[in-house]
């Protein structure tokens, strides 16, 4: 086995190895959290930050898709506890998938409408509803 890692996996003697692996085959609810936290923190950042109108609405794509990690992970978590309404999470996943293709859609409408108006996507640029 020689490959860059050998002295760091060196490190991990005994069973500390294995749980390694063992953690990483089989992720346990805090890591989807965390990863779902991370894409939401990431989308509202773009949405408060960026200004082409396009960005703006991948982030919130980011933000639907860190949703729909949530309610999966605790789908999963759920249909390991033996709970009754475990399919719940997939349901409302389908849900958020149908709207975020609907907004995506209409999304894609309004910038394609405004940039035929106004020849801009730069949201500060857009001032329709101003005196």
């Amino acid at each position: 086995m020689n490959s860059p890692f050998t002295p760091a996996l060196a490190l991990l003697q005994g069973g500390a190895l294995d749980n390694l692996q063992q953690s990483l085959q089989h992720p346990d609810l805090s890591k989807f959290l965390i990863i779902g936290a991370l894409l939401f923190s990431i989308g509202v950042a773009g949405v408060l930050t960026r200004r082409n109108i396009i960005v703006i609405f991948m982030s919130i794509e980011l933000i639907l898709n860190a949703a729909n990690l949530n309610f999966i992970a605790f789908s999963r978590y759920l249909q390991e506890q033996g709970s009754v309404n475990a399919v719940a999470g997939q349901v409302f996943t389908v849900f958020i998938i149908v709207v975020a293709a609907a907004e995506a859609a209409i999304g894609l409408g309004l910038v394609i409408a405004l940039y035929r108006n106004r020849e801009t996507i730069f949201v500060d640029k857009i001032d329709l509803l101003k005196w």
